[in-house]
């Protein structure tokens, strides 16, 4: 009797910023997706790859986590203010990949920074960290109502939708084209690899996916 093909390991990552310099890491690792993958023209979500034994889902950063979380995938990459955002208890983050790094910030109109201002106990924020946000805010004795939004964040202010937003900062270069000021860092960030706690527990396989990108990111520190 044939032994049956393990079944495969699911591997998830995310769209944009991260992408493309995860892509090199993981071929380090041994991840490598098929061909079909860097096909610009390819809609679809799940991809092969060279091990016959794992497929990649190329989903939304925020996904990646939920996926893993819940064992759906095994296996993913995901930047550090989503694993933070979330804090899922089956959700473990054994390696720091040192890619993608960013920041989380606050920031506002930048004519507005010099104004008088009273010492609200509450104000209103745009953001797509609402947990991360109210936190920040909290340790400085402030209510934050959180107005959840997933893009075009630098437009609230202007439009009077929040005084302040909460969002990823790379260059500042996007604060400043949209008359925007950063006025507080909330975490700094960087790419991780995350692993479901059960799967790393019951298939040998994770651990040793784990193993190979940490001794990945130790060789490119030591370098």
């Amino acid at each position: 009797m044939e032994t049956p093909a393990p079944t495969p390991l699911t591997f998830a990552i995310p769209k944009g910023r991260i992408l493309d310099e995860a892509l090199p890491v993981m071929a380090r690792a041994g991840v490598v997706p098929e061909d079909g993958f860097h096909d610009k023209a390819n809609r679809s979500l799940s991809f092969d790859c060279t091990r016959a034994d794992m497929r990649l889902i190329r989903v939304r950063a925020f996904d990646v986590a939920t996926f893993v979380a819940h064992g759906a995938a095994q296996v993913g990459i995901v930047g550090s203010d989503v694993v933070e955002e979330f804090d899922y208890a089956d959700l473990y983050a054994p390696v720091d990949l040192d890619i993608g790094h960013c920041r989380l910030s606050v920031a506002m109109r930048a004519d507005e920074v010099d104004l008088p201002r009273s010492n609200a106990s509450h104000l209103r924020v745009a953001t797509k960290y609402p947990s991360l946000t109210r936190r920040h805010f909290e340790g400085q004795g402030i209510q934050a109502e959180c107005v959840k939004l997933n893009g075009a964040m630098e437009l609230a202010p202007s439009l009077g939708l929040a005084s302040q937003i909460v969002d990823l900062v790379s260059t500042g270069a996007t604060l400043k084209q949209n008359g925007l000021v950063e006025t507080d860092r909330i975490i700094d960030i960087s790419a991780r690899l995350i692993v479901n706690r059960a799967a790393l527990k019951t298939d040998p396989r994770v651990a040793e996916l784990v193993a190979a990108f940490r001794a990945d990111a130790e060789d490119r520190k030591n370098s």
